[in-house]
C-alpha cells in the first residue's frame, strides 16, 4: 500500500501522513503488517468505495486512517477476554481522542472512527459513510489476520468480500 499513487487521496491526507505522531503507529505490530499498512488500506479502499457511491469521500480517507491512531493498553492484560472487551470498547475512543488533539474531525469523522468495530462494541453507525469503514475494516483485517494461516480463512474472507462488493454495485 506505501505505493498509492492517487494525487487527490494523497493530498486529502498528506497532513496526517506527516503528523510525526501519527507516523508512530508504523511502529506497532496488526496481523501481519502494521498499523500504518493497515489504516492506509483501510482508508484507501474505502474512499474508493466512497467516492464510485458519491459519498463523502474526503471525511473516509480522512477517518479511515486514523481509525487505529491509538497506543495498545491491551498487552496489560493476561486474559483474553478482558483484551476483548478493551480493545472494542477502548480503542475506537482512544483513537477519536488522538485524532482530535491534532486534527479538526467533523461529526461524521468522529462517527466512522467510534463505530468501526460494530459490532464487537455496540456503536451503531449513523452514516453509510461509517457502514462503509465499518465493513472495509473488517474484510481487510479478516484478510491480515487469515493471512498467517494461508488458505485456512481464504474462503470466509472472499465470500465477505463478495457481499461487501454486491452491496455497492
Amino acid at each position: 500500500m506505501n505505493s498509492i499513487t492517487n494525487i487527490e487521496y494523497l493530498t486529502l491526507v498528506r497532513d496526517i501522513l506527516n503528523n510525526e505522531n501519527f507516523s508512530q503507529i508504523e511502529n506497532i505490530k496488526h496481523h501481519n503488517s502494521n498499523r500504518l499498512e493497515h489504516s492506509l488500506k483501510v482508508s484507501y479502499i474505502a474512499y474508493k468505495i466512497s467516492k464510485k457511491l458519491k459519498l463523502d469521500y474526503i471525511s473516509v480517507a480522512r477517518a479511515g486512517l486514523l481509525h487505529d491512531f491509538y497506543l495498545d493498553r491491551t498487552k496489560d492484560y493476561k486474559n483474553f477476554y478482558k483484551k476483548i472487551k478493551l480493545f472494542a470498547n477502548s480503542h475506537p475512543k482512544d483513537a477519536v481522542y488522538n485524532a482530535s488533539l491534532y486534527f479538526d474531525l467533523n461529526d461524521k469523522e468522529i462517527d466512522i472512527i467510534l463505530t468501526h468495530m460494530f459490532p464487537l462494541n455496540l456503536q451503531v453507525p449513523k452514516y453509510l459513510e461509517s457502514w462503509i469503514i465499518n465493513m472495509t475494516d473488517s474484510v481487510i483485517s479478516i484478510y491480515e489476520f487469515g493471512h498467517k494461516f494461508k488458505y485456512e480463512f481464504s474462503y470466509a474472507v472472499n465470500l465477505y468480500a463478495f457481499f461487501l462488493i454486491n452491496m455497492i454495485k
